[in-house]
């Protein structure tokens, strides 16, 4: 009102972004009612889009990352069909960040990190569109051509799990084309993928049996009271005993068991955080090694092991111990993954927040958003800066306090993780707090050296690093000394830090020596060809050759040698192998005159390397080819000649 136009898409800010949507479309905003509502859901939905990863959202295909997914989708989608076949998204999201850019100054300052995201997202639903729409336009097709107007449950289905084609689009399509959509088969589809994720999930936690059985256990028994954050041994009363998914009084030696203690130390795997083993010793003598723990309902812990000597009976005391280097493995881990994260976001921003996470003894993983490969500076100065904390001690300490309390300390939640109206939050020193329930160590001297050993992707958008700490990164350090020591002792008088130059200069050496050999190779195997073309034979009206060569020539040197020799002789056909590293190489030439007879050199090849385990094509006047059975070449020339000869 205020600005004189009828609707939010016409002020100021948003409408610089639909005007720029309007000129690389060539459609003019106002002249056509359709065009001006898919111009509206442009701008709308590319202004959301630049909020939404400027704050530190990255799509994805859960949660809020899912909803900027759709979002960025839909407005590709619609400029399509506004006829923008091109890339488009970085125009929009810089028409985004320049209309906002005054009033939220953090998208400019963030602009770059925005565009990576939006460009590298928009390269991969380009290329789901174009395979998706391919399959849909069949599909369509094909109900058309038998009189149908409905695309079945299944078929959307596939387009959505197989190819990643989102449901919407699939929707929209089938509307412009006049069909209709199957949706409550697709929705059927969709619902029993997700009940079988959802057990395969749940059969991790409670071994593929029935969870009502562990229900029936907390709703009898009550919770498992878990000791193990101040304790590594706890006294306990055995209150369920379940074998093969049902509870039954008592197990012998050799019984696979899962048992639920009234108390446990025993770490139940959450969190990221593998669960503990040990032992649980009753007082008769009875010995159940464990080497899981879960829990499939809230509540409880059952203890995955088996029965190592003597029996075990409900209702008995047991003294639960943990292995206690396990344990502390793990824990420095866990402490370690956390001092990542914060070091992660130091160096490349506050968007990079874990996505997940595995500590496991000696070793973790950590996954988080990025666009593209982090650089190994940005590992190096990652690395560098948690072993240097290292050296300041810091205590690590845990607090349980209300989730307002937490955010005012700062401490940092993990956005898709469930917590309650009391959380624990994880200190290291004052530089790191997270709500975290796993376990930890007292102080990051323990976690004693921590080093990376790379990053790679795990899907769009999403890259994992993974590391070692403690005696296992120690070990790790250990051996790459032994291997410097080792090339140093090869390489005499290089110094370590020399190594690489030395290292790539005789690389290097080696490249000009082989390049040398080559040149050698290819004159001596040119060489050969006068001598090879007193060997033609005519077959059918054909001059024939075909011969083994030496071992070691290439297929370059063969196809010099055989276009060489084709030209000698009229109508000529020159079949050559030579076997390279173990692997037999063919290559066929023919002539013109042979070619206007109805001769091809890739069907002989074919022929050839059918005989040779492998394959091989080409051009009618020249084909290369192969396979992986050396002991055949002869077998092969046999074959190709007289292919030849029943022309």
């Amino acid at each position: 009102m205020l600005q004189g136009v009828e609707n939010i898409y016409e002020i100021d800010t948003t409408k610089q972004i639909l005007d720029r949507a309007s000129a690389l479309v060539k459609v003019n905003y106002g002249s056509n009612q359709q065009s001006d509502v898919l111009l509206r859901v442009i701008a709308d939905h590319a202004r959301t889009s630049a909020m939404l990863i400027g704050d530190g959202v990255t799509p994805g295909n859960e949660g809020r990352g899912y909803v900027l997914r759709r979002m960025m989708r839909r407005t590709i989608r619609n400029m399509r069909l506004l006829g923008s076949h091109d890339p488009i998204m970085s125009e929009l999201i810089t028409a985004s960040i320049g209309a906002m850019g005054s009033q939220y100054p953090e998208l400019k300052t963030d602009s770059k990190r925005i565009l990576s995201v939006c460009i590298a997202e928009e390269e991969t639903f380009l290329q789901t569109l174009k395979s998706g729409t391919q399959i849909f336009d069949t599909a369509s097709m094909q109900i058309k051509k038998a009189k149908g107007n409905v695309l079945p449950g299944e078929d959307a289905f596939k387009l959505h799990d197989t190819y990643g084609f989102p449901f919407d689009l699939t929707l929209e399509m089938a509307q412009e084309q006049g069909l209709q959509v199957d949706e409550i088969g697709f929705r059927r589809l969709m619902s029993e993928q997700k009940d079988r994720a959802k057990a395969d999930s749940r059969a991790k936690k409670s071994g593929h049996a029935d969870v009502t059985e562990y229900r029936k256990i907390a709703d009898a028994v009550g919770r498992t009271e878990f000791v193990g954050y101040d304790h590594n041994e706890a006294e306990t009363l055995i209150s369920a005993i379940v074998a093969d998914g049902l509870s039954v009084a008592d197990a012998s030696a050799g019984d696979e068991v899962e048992l639920i203690l009234t108390r446990t130390p025993f770490y139940a795997e959450g969190g990221g955080q593998l669960a503990d083993g040990g032992f649980i010793i009753l007082g008769n003598g009875a010995r159940v090694e464990i080497d899981d723990v879960q829990t499939p309902v809230p509540g409880i812990s059952i203890h995955r092991g088996r029965v190592m000597n003597g029996s075990v009976e409900l209702g008995s005391s047991a003294l639960a111990q943990i292995d206690i280097e396990r344990r502390r493995a793990i824990s420095r881990a866990h402490t370690a993954t956390h001092m990542v994260h914060k070091a992660f976001r130091e160096v490349l921003g506050e968007t990079a927040t874990q996505a997940g996470s595995e500590n496991s003894p000696g070793r973790f993983r950590f996954d988080f958003p990025a666009t593209g490969a982090v650089p190994q500076s940005s590992l190096d100065e990652v690395e560098a800066r948690v072993n240097t904390l290292l050296l300041e001690d810091f205590e690590v300490t845990a607090a349980v306090m209300s989730q307002t309390e937490a955010k005012k300390i700062g401490a940092m939640a993990l956005f898709g993780e469930k917590y309650g109206d009391e959380v624990r939050v994880v200190s290291v020193g004052e530089w790191a707090k997270e709500l975290c329930g796993g376990t930890h160590v007292s102080r990051v001297g323990q976690l004693g050296v921590v080093k990376l050993l790379g990053e790679s992707s795990i899907g769009a958008g999403v890259r994992r690093v993974e590391a070692l700490v403690g005696v296992d990164a120690y070990r790790f350090l250990v051996r790459e000394h032994v291997l410097l020591n080792s090339l140093t002792e090869i390489i005499k008088g290089a110094r370590t830090e020399e190594l690489p130059e030395r290292i790539s200069d005789l690389v290097a050496k080696m490249r000009d020596i082989e390049k040398e050999l080559a040149l050698v190779r290819s004159a001596q195997a040119l060489a050969q060809a006068g001598s090879l073309a007193q060997n033609f034979k005519n077959i059918a009206g054909f001059s024939v050759l075909s011969e083994q060569l030496t071992d070691g020539i290439d297929g370059d040197d063969l196809r010099a040698i055989a276009l060489d020799l084709r030209n000698r002789k009229p109508d000529s056909i020159v079949a050559l192998i030579s076997v390279n590293d173990g692997r037999p190489i063919l290559v066929v030439a023919v002539s013109d005159s042979s070619r206007e007879k109805g001769m091809k050199a890739g069907a002989l090849v074919k022929t050839g390397s059918t005989i040779l385990g492998g394959g091989g094509g080409g051009k009618d006047d020249f084909a290369q080819g192969g396979g992986t059975r050396p002991e055949l070449c002869t077998s092969a020339l046999e074959a190709i000649v007289t292919a030849i000869a029943v022309k």
